[in-house]
């Protein structure tokens, strides 16, 4: 079985984005939420999943997200948008209990 890898945008209350790839999206959201990774996600509460991509190939998922970074902010934007109007947190009925 191959494994998956996923690239990823996560976004605050007030729209502050993060990219990032993970092979494990559960964990890593569940981290991004509790606030359990020091760094920019923690310092501006980016915990939303708004958009992301599985593929089964690292290379893939790790040009993915570079070329994510590189775009402007208007470019995600219109990527988030065009599957994701409302901008509702894609992780929420993964992590409902």
């Amino acid at each position: 079985m191959d494994k998956a890898y996923y690239v990823y945008i996560t976004a605050s209350r007030t729209k502050v984005l993060y990219t990032g790839v993970t092979s494990d999206l559960t964990g890593r959201i569940i981290q991004h939420k509790d606030k359990r990774l020091n760094g920019f996600t923690k310092k501006y509460n980016v915990s939303g999943l708004v958009w992301y991509n599985e593929t089964n190939d690292i290379q893939t998922a790790l040009e993915w997200e570079k070329k994510i970074k590189g775009w402007s902010r208007k470019k995600k934007i219109d990527m988030i948008e065009k599957n994701n109007p409302q901008w509702q947190d894609l992780s929420a009925a993964w992590l409902e209990s």
